[in-house]
């Protein structure tokens, strides 16, 4: 292996003060039940540079921006936006940046698109897995997606908090199990309402390895049979779907999500995360060292996952 940074994590997330200060001022403190963890593009850096990652595409994760106030989540998003771009700026080959949108306000969010990738040239978008407990999928966003899919935009699906909450007590967090049961109803939501059908174009990475989604594919094919209109809506079956689909690695880099996941696609379809800093260095290294000592990746393969395959969905990075 190479002995400089060389891993491409596309699963990396920036909690700016300003954005911490924007929450709070809504009352909002946590992320899932879990406290914002301390953050800075220092100690970004210093942790990527221990743990081998040259770059990092970074996002906003869960809660997002939206909560209920639309024009609070449209300024909000912005300005993330802008700060992603200034870290971009000043560091282009250790950061990209995927864009916040402030859905549901699906104008605002075309507008944002239009900011963000052609104004501060971000590298694609990223969408919660529900806003509001409106599913990727809903009608309501068909605009977005015809205009990311004219883009051929990669797009980073990351879970939140189900609307209905956390149904077995507030001590255990979402991000424990529930981002990963949301993570499955977006994908299925996706192809069953015919959004992948008629968006083939846009390059989907789904955090946590797809969440159940590799354990549940044949089951939940079955609703080809079971829901009004899906053979209509996912002509080429529920499964040929997933395997054109990207997925991570992040809190996913063991032998039980792995293998799963090995038998839904190819590794060209397999990238490098981190989950940085809600997952602290500690996991990091971790994930890492799991990566390297499984034994259901060859050498090449390993590499694939690690930088190459990001490098072709991110061209940018080559030079």
């Amino acid at each position: 292996m190479p002995n400089e940074p060389y891993r491409i994590d596309i699963h990396h997330h920036i909690i700016p003060c300003d954005y911490v200060k924007s929450l709070n001022s809504r009352g909002i403190t946590k992320s899932s039940g879990v406290p914002f963890p301390e953050w800075s593009e220092t100690e970004m850096l210093e942790v990527m540079d221990r743990n081998g990652i040259s770059t990092a595409i970074t996002s906003i994760s869960s809660p997002g921006v939206y909560f209920g106030d639309t024009a609070f989540a449209r300024d909000l998003a912005r300005h993330c936006n802008e700060i992603s771009a200034k870290l971009v700026h000043d560091n282009p080959q250790r950061f990209g940046a995927f864009a916040t949108l402030p859905l549901p306000d699906v104008d605002a969010a075309l507008n944002e698109i239009d900011y963000a990738m052609d104004t501060l040239e971000l590298d694609g978008v990223v969408l919660m897995t529900n806003f509001g407990g409106r599913y990727l999928g809903d009608p309501l966003f068909e605009t977005v997606f015809e205009e990311l899919n004219r883009r051929k935009a990669v797009v980073f699906v990351h879970p939140t908090d189900p609307a209905g909450g956390n149904a077995i007590g507030l001590e255990f967090s979402n991000s424990l199990y529930e981002f990963t049961f949301d993570t499955t109803r977006a994908i299925t939501n996706l192809v069953y309402s015919g959004t992948l059908e008629r968006n083939p174009e846009v390059r989907f990475i789904f955090s946590h390895a797809g969440g159940t989604i590799p354990f549940l594919a044949w089951r939940i094919s079955l609703g080809l049979f079971m829901i009004p209109n899906a053979a209509k809506n996912a002509p080429q079956g529920f499964i040929s779907y997933l395997k054109r689909l990207y997925y991570d690695t992040a809190l996913s880099v063991t032998p039980y999500a792995l293998r799963s996941l090995q038998e839904l696609v190819d590794p060209s379809h397999i990238l490098f995360g981190s989950d940085y800093p809600f997952a602290p260095e500690i996991l990091t290294a971790e994930q890492v060292k799991q990566l390297n000592s499984y034994d259901g990746f060859d050498k090449q393969e390993r590499m694939r996952i690690e930088r190459e395959n990001a490098l072709k969905l991110f061209p940018r990075l080559r030079s």
